[in-house]
C-alpha cells in the first residue's frame, strides 16, 4: 500500500496535483489508521512476483495479470472482495457486487472521459478507476479509507502495467479543495455522512468550473419533502444516517449551487447485484431483508433503492 500511495506522488509530481502534494502528505500523516492486519496484507502484496501485463480494462470482467498464474491463495487472503467482477490470473473473483450493473447505468449519463481526470470517493478496491481508464480518462484518482481495499488495489496493480489510476487511503473531508477535477463521482457514500450537505459542497469543490458531478445513493419514494433518518440501523447497517427523496436530492444538490441537475436513474437494488458468494461470504443483502416481504428491510423501512444524479458545476 506504502508503494502504491508513493507511485501517486512519482506519478502526479509533474502535474497541477503537486502543489497539492504537501497538504495530502500532512492528511495521509494525520488520517491514516493502523490496521492489526496492515503486516500480513503487505507481505502478501510484496511477495507476489510483478507482472507488467496490461489489464484488460473494457470488458465487464476486468482481467489482470497472466492468464496462466494461479494467484488463488493470495487472492483468498484478502477476502472480502466486495467490488467487481475480476478476472486475476487464472482465478475468477465473484464479487459481492456486480459493480458493471452500475458502470452500465452511468455510462450512457456521464460527459466523454477521454483524456478527462476523475475524481472517485469510496471507489473501494478501484474496479471503477480501472472501467474509467479504460473509457479513456487521462487520470483516474479513488480514495477509500478502507485499508483492506487499498491492499487489493495494490495487488491488483503489482499484476498490472504502469497506469493513471491511483488509490489513496482517505476520506472526502480529509481532501484539499482541488477545484480541478474534470468529473467527480461518489457513488455509495452520501447516506454514509452524517451532514450531507458539507459532503455535497465538498465535491463542488473538488471540480473544476464547468465540470461535472455523478452522484449514486440510497433514495426513497415519496414528495419532495420526504426523507428518512433511520432510528437505528438501516438493512442491518448502522452508519446510515439520511435517505432522501429525489425530488428533496435534487433540491440539496441545487441549493450548494450546481447546475443542470438531472436524475437519470432509478434502480431498486436486487438480489442478484448485490449477494454472498464464495469470495464475500458475510452477510449480503439477502439477509437484510424481511423473509416474508422483499419490499422491506428487517427493520421494516423500505428496501434500498439508488438513484444516479448528475450535475455541473457553473462555469
Amino acid at each position: 500500500m506504502e508503494a502504491e500511495i508513493e507511485r501517486f506522488f512519482l506519478k502526479t509530481s509533474k502535474t497541477a496535483l503537486a502543489r497539492f502534494h504537501p497538504e495530502l502528505r500532512e492528511s495521509l500523516s494525520t488520517n491514516l489508521r493502523a490496521h492489526g492486519r496492515t503486516a500480513e496484507w503487505s507481505e502478501i502484496v510484496t511477495d507476489i512476483e510483478p507482472a507488467d501485463i496490461e489489464p484488460s480494462l473494457t470488458s465487464d470482467t476486468i482481467h489482470i495479470g497472466s492468464a496462466t498464474k494461479d494467484y488463488n491463495s493470495q487472492l483468498e487472503a484478502l477476502k472480502p472482495w466486495r467490488k467487481g467482477p475480476w478476472q486475476i490470473g487464472r482465478t475468477y473473483v465473484d464479487t459481492e457486487w456486480r459493480s458493471d450493473w452500475k458502470w452500465q447505468r452511468v455510462k450512457p449519463h456521464i460527459d466523454d472521459l477521454q483524456g478527462k481526470q476523475v475524481l472517485d470517493i469510496g471507489c473501494g478496491n478501484g474496479y471503477h478507476l480501472f472501467r474509467m481508464l479504460g473509457d479513456g480518462a487521462s487520470l483516474a484518482l479513488g480514495v477509500d479509507p478502507t485499508i483492506l481495499f487499498n491492499f487489493q488495489f495494490a495487488l491488483l496493480q503489482r499484476l498490472s502495467s504502469d497506469n493513471q489510476a491511483f488509490l489513496l487511503p482517505l476520506r472526502a473531508e480529509h481532501l484539499p479543495e482541488f477545484r480541478s477535477f474534470d468529473l467527480v463521482f461518489s457513488m455509495g457514500v452520501l447516506y454514509h455522512r452524517r451532514s450531507p450537505l458539507d459532503h455535497l459542497q465538498e465535491l463542488l469543490g473538488f471540480l473544476r468550473p464547468g465540470g461535472q458531478l455523478v452522484l449514486e445513493t440510497l433514495i426513497i419514494e415519496g414528495d419532495p419533502q420526504q426523507l428518512l433518518i433511520p432510528r437505528d440501523r438501516y438493512a442491518k447497517m448502522a452508519n446510515v444516517w439520511f435517505i432522501p427523496s429525489t425530488g428533496l436530492l435534487e433540491k440539496m444538490v441545487s441549493r450548494i449551487g450546481f447546475t443542470n441537475t438531472r436524475l437519470v436513474d432509478v434502480t431498486t437494488t436486487s438480489l442478484e447485484e448485490q449477494r454472498r458468494t464464495p469470495w464475500m461470504n458475510f452477510e449480503s443483502l439477502a439477509d437484510s431483508l424481511d423473509a416474508r416481504d422483499r419490499s422491506k428491510t428487517v427493520e421494516g423501512y423500505p428496501a434500498p433503492i439508488r438513484a444516479i444524479l448528475t450535475a455541473e458545476k457553473p462555469l
